[in-house]
């Protein structure tokens, strides 16, 4: 069973996530600066990166200034919109809309969360608790 997709934002492909993720930790760049990134040690060409990078555009993943000769790209939406979009698919298909769920299935599994994550879980419960 595929995900669902909304016509405006496209679920990204395994591949896209991974330049997403380049444009994300850096900011915009140029195709060769996604190439060297991901795929200059894999031996795969610049035209590689150009494809992807067109498709992504094509399909609204990213955003493209033409202004200059090297084409500049950057995420067309924010890690934290990605990461909200599929935890809730994520909760929703697998855990039947039970976010509760989820996360003590997260927190059981192996390895343990560390105890900064704990404390940071902790100080998420807090404030909700607190109704802020």
């Amino acid at each position: 069973m595929s995900p669902r997709r909304h016509p405006d934002s496209p679920w990204p492909t395994e591949a896209e996530l991974d330049i997403l993720r380049v444009l994300w930790d850096r900011g915009a760049c140029t195709v060769r600066e996604v190439h060297e990134a991901l795929y200059a040690h894999e031996g795969a060409g610049y035209t590689t990166a150009l494809k992807m990078l067109q498709i992504m555009h094509a399909k609204g993943l990213v955003e493209r200034d033409d202004s200059q000769r090297a084409h500049v790209y950057r995420a067309a939406v924010t890690r934290q919109r990605a990461q909200k979009r599929y935890l809730a698919d994520m909760v929703q298909r697998l855990f039947n809309g039970s976010a509760s769920q989820m996360v003590l299935h997260a927190l059981g599994s192996h390895p343990p969360a560390s105890r900064e994550e704990l404390k940071e879980i902790r100080a998420l419960l807090n404030k909700i608790e607190a109704g802020s």
